[in-house]
């Protein structure tokens, strides 16, 4: 696995978060020796790593009750770590238990890796990627813009030397094609989109995909069954079965290619999951009363720590902040 760059002269934030990263693969139970070798030379660079490593691992210990609540959103993560704790490799985890609570969060760090440092597996050979808050746009075959959603991959698919169509590994991508060329395909988990012109956008996280049609037709292929989908319709699909057709609000869905979120009521709890999409750290909600709450409004990506506290404020919640952009609600 590689690490970031280790500077002599990195700033003290940037040791920190180094510090955080290799604390989190520490606890992942999946060290290999030159990790090992990695993290002993980078802790002997200087004295300053020294410290910011024993400062990091000295507040993991704050981050226990908010693991408990991740690991309970994430039944992925929970799993992991269940995986994690039973390995067969003791001799490792004593060499590598720095904080024995923190290992509850290692689980979701491997499987979400932190602040997009590294890539998760299952993004490995990406030709674009982009790390959180960020998006991009580029141009394949000449004609077909695609925009990239933050903490996106995507690779290339190519035939006869052209640019054919996209994967989408994760994330959120959209595409505007213009017409008089040949079809355009992305895909996404199990299936497949495919359209000639217009615009539509493909959102693939936590095992779903959601395909929304803008403008035009794009047709959707899946081993449950094929969906063609026309202007303001959209449909979702996960690796078995392939939902039905929807008529939705495009300004609403794209709207965060003009920089905005936008929510009709909205659980609480799924709006927090879209803004940790888009800032780096995470916020955890650790009162169950609201976590059901409707939310219905327009926030702007640029300012989320000012919907945060709209958000505090509308459902009288507790602000605690911790260690690594971690936000507390309670």
């Amino acid at each position: 696995m590689k690490t970031p760059v280790d500077e002599r002269t990195a700033p003290a934030d940037e040791l920190q978060e180094q510090a955080w990263v290799w604390l989190r693969l520490l606890n992942s139970g999946d060290v290999k020796p030159w990790d090992a070798e990695g993290f002993q030379r980078w802790l002997r660079t200087s004295a300053a790593h020294k410290a910011a490593f024993n400062e990091a691992r000295q507040r993991w210990t704050l981050l226990k009750p908010a693991a408990g609540e991740l690991l309970r959103q994430n039944p992925g993560a929970a799993e992991f770590h269940v995986r994690t704790l039973s390995g067969p490799s003791p001799g490792r985890r004593a060499f590598l238990g720095a904080a024995v609570g923190a290992a509850a969060v290692a689980g979701a760090a491997v499987l979400h890796p932190p602040a997009g440092l590294w890539p998760s597996p299952g993004e490995w050979g990406a030709d674009y990627r982009t790390a959180t808050g960020e998006q991009r746009a580029v141009t394949l075959a000449g004609r077909v813009n695609v925009t990239l959603n933050t903490q996106t991959s995507v690779r290339r698919h190519s035939a006869g030397g052209m640019t054919t169509g996209i994967d989408l590994l994760a994330g959120e991508a959209a595409i505007d094609l213009p017409p008089g060329g040949r079809p355009f395909s992305v895909i996404a988990g199990a299936g497949r989109s495919v359209a000639e012109a217009g615009r539509f956008e493909v959102r693939h996280l936590a095992d779903k995909v959601c395909v929304t049609c803008i403008e035009g037709a794009v047709r959707v292929e899946h081993p449950a069954g094929n969906r063609v989908l026309q202007a303001r319709q959209q449909t979702v699909y996960d690796d078995v079965a392939a939902g039905g057709v929807a008529r939705i609000e495009p300004a609403s869905v794209s709207a965060w290619r003009n920089g905005e979120l936008v929510f009709s009521q909205a659980r609480l709890i799924d709006v927090l999951d879209e803004i940790n999409r888009y800032r780096r750290g995470r916020v955890v909600l650790m009162n169950a009363a609201v976590r059901d709450k409707p939310v219905s409004g327009s926030f702007f990506i640029a300012s989320l720590d000012v919907a945060l506290a709209q958000l505090q404020h509308i459902f009288d919640l507790r602000v605690r902040l911790l260690p690594g952009g971690l936000v507390v609600l309670s």
